[in-house]
């Protein structure tokens, strides 16, 4: 099943891939991610305590290939990872997104969110799930959004349920080779705390 969104014109297309600049909260703006973006996404995706969820760090070359995913991402489905961007000191802080994915026998609209660590704790990821999932109810259309977690990854668990997610099952995805199992939370625009 997949959950439909509305249906952009061409027009309309080509503004979103054109712009770089996403949305703002806030205190972050959210702008699509390029070449330049490399030595803050390492600084994200090498260390391990980042990481930990997804068991491994990045290598460079897969850093570029991430770059390079998101930019396909942008241009094929107008939504993917992008810069959050601290509007006060301009810095870059992490990456969230808006993705389509599967999750379990779902295709669906997912929000997902990996900060510095050195902005853990502040309210950031909260706040730009919140702006994420606003976005994606009044532009984008859909009437539920989704998240897919780790269950060891309580942090991220607090920030879904920060925004009014629910706990709606749980699937196994294959990544990198292993199992992962992974927790579904979701929430519809109505009982969003958005």
């Amino acid at each position: 099943m997949t959950v439909l969104p509305r249906r952009f014109t061409p027009a309309e297309t080509k503004k979103l891939f054109e712009q770089s600049v996403m949305l703002e909260s806030e205190n972050l703006t959210f702008r699509k991610l390029t070449e330049n973006d490399f030595d803050d996404l390492a600084e994200m995706l090498h260390d391990p305590e980042v990481m930990a969820a997804w068991e491994h760090t990045f290598t460079d070359e897969q850093i570029h290939n991430w770059i390079e995913n998101q930019t396909l991402r942008y241009r094929d489905q107008i939504v993917g990872f992008f810069a959050a961007i601290q509007k006060n000191t301009g810095e870059f802080i992490g990456q969230m997104s808006l993705l389509w994915n599967d999750i379990g026998e779902l295709r669906a609209l997912e929000i997902a969110y990996m900060l510095k660590r050195g902005y853990w704790g502040m309210g950031y990821a909260t706040e730009g799930a919140t702006a994420l999932a606003r976005y994606a109810f009044t532009q984008i259309g859909v009437k539920k959004v989704y998240t897919s977690i780790r269950p060891e990854n309580v942090r991220s668990v607090k920030v879904a349920e920060r925004i009014g997610m629910k706990m709606e099952g749980s699937f196994i995805k294959q990544y990198n080779g292993k199992d992962m199992e992974h927790i579904i939370y979701s929430c519809e625009r109505e009982l969003a705390n958005v």
